[in-house]
């Protein structure tokens, strides 16, 4: 039973990947085709996967309806969600929303941009190394050992990261940490756009912007960001306790 389980989810995985053939699902598990179309038979009754009309099987829609109840328990999405929307309106590029999980870099929100016609990565992963998403939150880790890096601390004392086609994506992007209580780092607020459509000195340009929608988020989800954040340039902000943090930051300004 274990092993038919552990065969099941290697299974999955593999259709996460690209569609399969009966040929390739058994050769990606080491078996008999035979072994491989009860597996999927299985997995096809209950919803985990469909049989396409060329005979190749796919992800069905009940692994889609259970990821989204799963990215809906990060609370921080649903903070998050007009602050992203209201970014995403006022400079156009595509806005997402990330979290370290098991090590990896996982995409909790996204608002596309008009001109950015590539897939969706709600709920998709990325190596933190490379990304301007996973150096902002490798940075938001306790500082020691690997994360004591010049590169790393750079992305501390500045506030923000920044990547320019360094992924195997060809894209541009900047990021900026979303802080929860204590000030810790709980996920990374980001602007993307193709490398060919925005270089990354534009995208630069929109930090500011970035680093206000950051705080805005950090805000309302209970943290303790530093004070960089403008209440005039968000859209969409918690009144009640944005008002108040604002109000301190700018008395300390006069002072």
């Amino acid at each position: 039973m274990a092993q038919s389980v552990d065969r099941a989810l290697t299974l999955l995985g593999a259709l996460g990947e690209a569609p399969l053939s009966l040929d390739q699902a058994a050769s990606s598990l080491g078996v008999h085709k035979s072994t491989a179309l009860r597996l999927l038979r299985t997995l096809e009754e209950h919803g985990f996967a469909r049989r396409q009309p060329d005979l190749r099987y796919r992800l069905g829609g009940r692994v889609l309806s259970l990821a989204e109840r799963a990215l809906e328990d990060f609370d921080v999405r649903q903070v998050a969600a007009p602050y992203l929307a209201a970014l995403n309106a006022r400079c156009g590029f595509t806005v997402r929303l990330a979290v370290l999980h098991d090590g990896e870099v996982l995409y909790l929100d996204e608002v596309a941009g008009p001109a950015d016609a590539g897939p969706s990565r709600i709920g998709r992963r990325a190596p933190v190394t490379g990304t301007a998403v996973g150096r902002v939150l490798l940075a938001g880790l306790p500082a020691d050992g690997a994360q004591d890096e010049p590169e790393l601390a750079a992305v501390r004392r500045r506030g923000w990261a920044a990547e320019s086609a360094e992924h195997r994506e060809a894209v541009a992007c900047v990021a900026a940490p979303v802080a929860g209580s204590g000030g810790r780092t709980v996920a990374a607020c980001a602007l993307s756009a193709p490398a060919g459509r925005a270089a990354a000195a534009e995208l630069a340009r929109m930090v500011p912007e970035l680093l206000c929608t950051a705080e805005a988020i950090s805000l309302a989800y209970g943290g303790s960001p530093t004070p960089r954040w403008c209440e005039n340039r968000c859209g969409a902000r918690p009144a009640g306790r944005a008002s108040r943090t604002a109000g301190r930051a700018s008395a300390a300004r006069r002072r």
